[in-house]
């Protein structure tokens, strides 16, 4: 005797739910347009009040580093580079290379940056007898500040210091940012630093200085390596001897103003 109980769903339920999943990812399609066009709408917004601040406080942004750092901040995060003067949005031609912020930020900025640039290349070759062409951001930025060199001081920030740097890049002069433990440095020499000097260099930023014990007692090192590395690093002139000291003590030029 048949029995038509365990009978399971049969095909217009499969068909039902097809069609189901289908319009659930029609309407799953329509929203996702929806918010990127609204999306597109206040990104649109964004950068239209970015460009008219921009027009109405041109001078401001020059003038105060903080500001004009922020402000940079602000015009990448919405996909406006005020240094390339273009405007994702449409703007009118003509002004300054035609873009977004033509007069402001593509002829303005990029002097800037270019001054700035000009007075990092300018402390970095004058330090680079004391300390073998590796200068903190920080302390390069204070030297500019009190400029005695091409454009004198200028009031600059630690981001403009690097923007500075990044735009030195395409010169191939060797300029370029590292870090060394929890510091940033402009190295502005072509030679790059092995992964021993590296690691030197953070236990002086660490220490205040090494001795080659320390560097066997603390790092395992076998005596011909931690000398060999010690030798390299005189030799670039990236750490200073004190031959006075009851073990010679090396120290980096490089971390002696952190507390200036």
């Amino acid at each position: 005797m048949s029995s038509r109980r365990g009978r399971g769903p049969g095909l217009s339920a499969f068909q039902n739910n097809s069609t189901l999943a289908s319009s659930y990812a029609m309407h799953g399609d329509a929203l996702k347009a929806a918010n990127m066009e609204a999306l597109k709408t206040q990104l649109s917004v964004f950068q239209s009040l970015a460009h008219n601040f921009a027009l109405t406080h041109a001078e401001k942004i020059k003038q105060d580093p903080a500001l004009r750092n922020e402000f940079h901040r602000m015009c990448t995060s919405i996909g406006v580079d005020p240094a390339a003067a273009t405007n994702a949005a449409g703007s009118k031609k003509g002004a300054g290379g035609g873009g977004f912020f033509g007069m402001m930020a593509g002829r303005d900025d990029k002097e800037f940056v270019a001054k700035v640039a000009l007075r990092v290349v300018e402390v970095c070759r004058a330090s680079r007898e004391e300390n073998g062409g590796l200068l903190g951001v920080e302390e390069c930025r204070q030297r500019v500040a009190k400029g005695k060199g091409v454009g004198g001081a200028m009031e600059v920030t630690s981001d403009d210091v690097l923007r500075a740097v990044e735009s030195l890049k395409p010169l191939g002069g060797g300029f370029s940012i590292i870090t060394v433990g929890s510091k940033q440095m402009i190295r502005s020499i072509p030679k790059e630093l092995s992964t021993d000097q590296s690691t030197v260099l953070e236990a002086i930023q660490v220490q205040g200085f090494v001795t080659v014990s320390m560097l066997e007692d603390n790092l395992s090192w076998e005596n011909a390596r931690a000398e060999t590395v010690i030798e390299d690093l005189l030799s670039a002139s990236l750490v200073w001897v004190d031959a006075k000291a009851p073990e010679k003590e090396y120290w980096s030029p490089a971390f002696m103003h952190d507390d200036d």
